[in-house]
């Protein structure tokens, strides 16, 4: 068998590994490379090896063949999310004594397990795929599917979706203001994956003509709905964002806790504008102590909000609450707090959706966590506590806010509060510094970016080493800073959209529907040509 034949085998392993290579290329799609067109290296791979795999697959056993297909998409899959989140290794070297050792758990075995969501979707399109052009509609369908799995459930992990090719450039992330960030991912599967029936026999090119018109439809919806003046701004609101760029093993050690405070008092105070700001915003979990029960850290607070202007900080904070009846352990809560010029926290934020043994040990992972030695990052006994719901967050001089928490920006529909009124700026604070240099805090910001254009929201961000930045609900990036640089930004607030989006209003249902539709319009050509 000549080399080439062997490279495109389903069934010989240099036929695997050349999916994980294909797979693998999709991570230049994504943040900090963002380079779009590497969506065709991901996406027409799969379709080309499914093409032989039909071929040669007639007779197999139906054990064999599963087991063959679910190979074909794991490897696919391997290699997109090693590629893609390789850079979460860098967490198990901030305490490297304790956790260098896991290391692989998080380098490999993440994107084994990450990668089964792939080996099931080519098990099921093993079985109805065709060599009529309409199976890039099934492939487009069952692969989004899988996405949206991936992002749902275990609590979900919608980390580089693959909308996120197009969702990371201005034009192409309008769409996700309709359709949201799935809706964006079928049309960048579609797109993406159409080029393959060049290669049919037939040589039709309708269904590459037709991707072609989506992608251009695309960027057209982008330049008409993007205006061209600012984004009109908030009277009296002025935001000074405070990135410290504290180091992670210093941020949680208690012998630095004045030295800390002192730093972001100087930070929020030095080399103030004529118009003083009414809000300050230190990223997450920004003291190593319970900041509701230091009152001295509190007076010290407020006395800088009153000597500037009498405003207000948000900050990140852990908090403590005693014991429930009956138990005997305390409760954390990692939360956002806004402390006035009289140094008392007014209202406080606490995080829903905690990052899996990053804040918490799972139910289910707990007596395989005993047994390898494996324990949370985060020195909290018992871990963090998750709130029962999203809840509003009201910071005076400021419309209502929908506040989250690092991890809770990368879910599509999720951030918002699940009561109160419609808020008019999101608030994210983040701590990556977990991450250091690498693709991991480009790409956790460009999550949180799009959520701006999805709900029509801006979005004004703090990382204690990471990107900060305001975005205006256009997704169009005002202020941005430098990853792991100390840096203050000052800026205004630029107003919400007037209406709600079509996401904001219906979330993911335009995209189950036209899924579905697609889906079937794929099985119909399928059978009509069988």
């Amino acid at each position: 068998m000549k080399k080439a034949e062997r490279l495109f085998n389903p069934l010989s392993w240099a036929g695997r590994l050349m999916l994980a290579v294909s797979g693998a290329s999709g991570a230049l799609a994504m943040q900090p490379f963002a380079f779009w067109l590497a969506i065709f290296t991901l996406l027409m791979p799969p379709v080309l090896m499914l093409d032989r795999f039909y071929q040669q697959s007639q007779n197999l056993p139906k054990k064999q063949k599963i087991r063959q297909a679910a190979l074909l998409g794991w490897f696919w899959g391997f290699g997109y999310f090693t590629a893609g989140l390789w850079w979460l290794g860098k967490a198990f070297l901030v305490e490297a004594d304790q956790f260098a050792w896991a290391m692989p758990f998080g380098v490999i075995g993440l994107p084994a397990v990450l990668a089964i969501y792939t080996a099931l979707a080519f098990v099921i399109l093993s079985f109805m795929w065709s060599t009529h052009w309409s199976r890039i509609l099934v492939f487009t369908a069952v692969i989004t599917l899988f996405e949206w799995l991936r992002g749902t459930l275990l609590t979900g992990f919608p980390w580089n979706v693959i909308g996120m090719a197009l969702g990371n450039h201005l034009y192409f992330m309008q769409a996700a203001a309709y359709i949201g960030l799935y809706g964006l991912t079928l049309l960048t599967i579609f797109i993406g994956s159409a080029p393959a029936t060049l290669l049919d026999k037939s040589a039709r090119l309708l269904t590459s003509c037709f991707a072609l018109v989506v992608l251009a439809g695309l960027s057209g919806l982008g330049y008409s709905r993007i205006p061209e003046e600012p984004q009109p701004t908030f009277v009296n609101v002025r935001l000074r964002i405070v990135q410290p760029n504290i180091q992670q093993d210093e941020n949680f050690n208690s012998s630095n806790s004045e030295a800390i405070l002192e730093n972001y008092i100087e930070l929020s105070t030095e080399a103030l504008p004529e118009e003083k700001p009414t809000h300050y915003i230190w990223p997450e979990s920004a003291f190593p102590f319970i900041l509701h029960r230091q009152i001295e850290a509190l007076n010290r607070i407020g006395t800088m909000l009153s000597k500037n202007g009498n405003a207000s900080l948000i900050t990140g904070a852990a908090r403590m609450i005693p014991p429930l009846p009956g138990e005997q352990a305390y409760q954390f809560f990692n939360a956002i707090q806004t402390v006035d010029s009289n140094g008392i926290i007014r209202d406080t934020y606490d995080k829903s959706h905690l990052v899996p043994f990053g804040e918490y040990e799972p139910a289910f992972a707990k007596s395989l966590l005993r047994m390898t030695g494996l324990k949370q990052f985060v020195s909290i006994p018992g871990g963090f506590t998750p709130a029962e719901k999203r809840a509003p967050f009201s910071v005076s001089g400021l419309p209502p806010v929908a506040a989250n928490i690092c991890y809770e920006a990368i879910f599509p529909g999720e951030i918002l509060p699940q009561s109160g009124a419609r808020p008019g700026v999101i608030i994210n604070v983040t701590n990556d510094a977990w991450f250091g240099d690498s693709p991991g805090p480009y790409q956790h910001f460009a999550q949180a970016r799009l959520r701006s254009v999805e709900e029509g929201l801006s979005l004004v961000r703090t990382a204690n080493s990471g990107i900060s930045g305001v975005i205006d609900p256009y997704g169009r990036i005002l202020k941005m800073t430098r990853l792991n640089h100390v840096e203050v930004l000052d800026s205004e607030l630029p107003l919400p959209l007037e209406e709600q989006t079509f996401f904001n209003r219906l979330g993911q249902i335009p995209t189950l529907i036209i899924g579905i539709f697609i889906f079937l319009l794929g099985l119909y050509y399928r059978r009509k040509t069988a």
